[in-house]
């Protein structure tokens, strides 16, 4: 059997991923990936559908490949391989057909447009007068519920937004709910059980909801939903459908970005040196290992010191050890806002079954 030839070598449909995040700032991953796929339809050679889903196939394991978290892409790959090969398609011909997939992909990225919102229009009633809300490092979708309810639907109310470090997203949230006008102040992303005292609700972005009705989102939401749900404090996740995913964790390290450097004890480099005299043993270069660095001096070079140290960025050896998402338990979650409806986390469940069954 020859070897099928889908698409033309000289088709990049990770440039084309790329050109289309870059070209409008508001296309998310989910749906660039999604754009991305219908080009390469479009240059495909691809003479039947089995070797149309192949170069399909290979497109997406090229994107993923070269995101450097491939979740809220997934999603949207995932959706448009049902769409391909599930979901009933009528035309004369196979060329047909592809210019038929293709319409109706850029078609759904055009609707898609309209989700966030739809979401605002959603959590409009949720967003009450003076009240004070929680918000996570930066999301699109909650940045313009925010805007919506405050200049559309006349709230006044206050927002704490974490820091977010490492990436610091949480400055960008600031920046524009504070030029909008919107009372709004910075907290350390340690200051969280600190503030959820003066919190009314909690709401937050996604990079996908999962098939439990789980959230994926920036590292610290999980903890955040934790703290929410012991100070009784509703946590609400705003979520575009498109970043609704067939996935199944169970735990933080069962999502596909955990790898064995993240939480890792990387070895020492150095070692406080020895006395005079002294040997190092088995016994003693474990002691050495483990001991704990001396205690910073209190003098006013220390005190400087410290305080360096501490607005300091971490190394990227650091950096590697930590994740950049985690996981939130469904049964911390009160709703889900999506351009589908209000749903609970059981809800997502049954709307995910529901789609992928055709």
């Amino acid at each position: 059997m020859a070897p099928a030839s889908p698409a033309p070598v000289s088709f990049d449909v990770y440039a084309a991923y790329r050109r289309i995040l870059d070209t409008d700032h508001s296309i998310s991953m989910p749906i660039a990936a999604i754009l991305a796929l219908t080009e390469l339809i479009a240059q495909s050679n691809a003479g039947t559908m089995s070797e149309l889903v192949g170069a399909l196939n290979d497109g997406a394991e090229i994107l993923k490949s070269n995101a450097p978290n491939p979740i809220s892409l997934s999603a949207g790959l995932q959706l448009f391989a049902a769409f391909v090969t599930i979901f009933p398609h009528e035309s004369d011909n196979f060329q047909d057909l592809k210019r038929e997939l293709v319409r109706q992909g850029q078609e759904y990225a055009k609707q898609a447009a309209h989700s966030r919102a739809k979401i605002a229009s959603l959590a409009l009633d949720f967003i009450q007068d003076d009240s004070v809300i929680l918000t996570h490092s930066y999301s699109r979708v909650v940045e313009q519920a925010l805007l919506h309810a405050y200049r559309h639907g006349n709230k006044r109310f206050s927002v704490y937004v974490t820091e977010a470090r490492p990436s610091g997203l949480g400055s960008k949230t600031y920046d524009s709910l504070s030029k909008a006008g919107i009372p709004c102040t910075v907290i350390l992303d340690a200051a969280v059980a600190y503030a959820m005292g003066k919190v009314d609700l909690v709401l937050v972005g996604s990079e996908a909801v999962v098939e439990s009705g789980g959230l994926v989102n920036a590292v610290g939401s999980y903890q955040i939903a934790l703290i929410a749900k012991a100070a009784n404090v509703p946590f609400y996740a705003l979520a575009e459908s498109y970043k609704f995913h067939r996935m199944f964790p169970l735990s933080q390290y069962d999502l596909p970005t955990h790898t064995d450097e993240i939480l890792c004890f990387p070895v020492p480099t150095n070692t406080r040196p020895l006395r005079p005299g002294l040997t190092l043993t088995k016994s003693s270069a474990r002691n050495v290992i483990n001991s704990p660095p001396a205690a910073p001096s209190q003098s006013a070079a220390g005190i400087e010191y410290a305080s360096t140290m501490t607005r300091s960025s971490l190394t990227e050896e650091q950096l590697k050890c930590n994740p950049e998402v985690d996981y939130t338990k469904p049964d911390l979650i009160t709703l889900v806002f999506s351009d589908v409806g209000i749903l609970t986390p059981e809800g997502v469940s049954q709307y995910l079954v529901g789609m992928f069954a055709g």
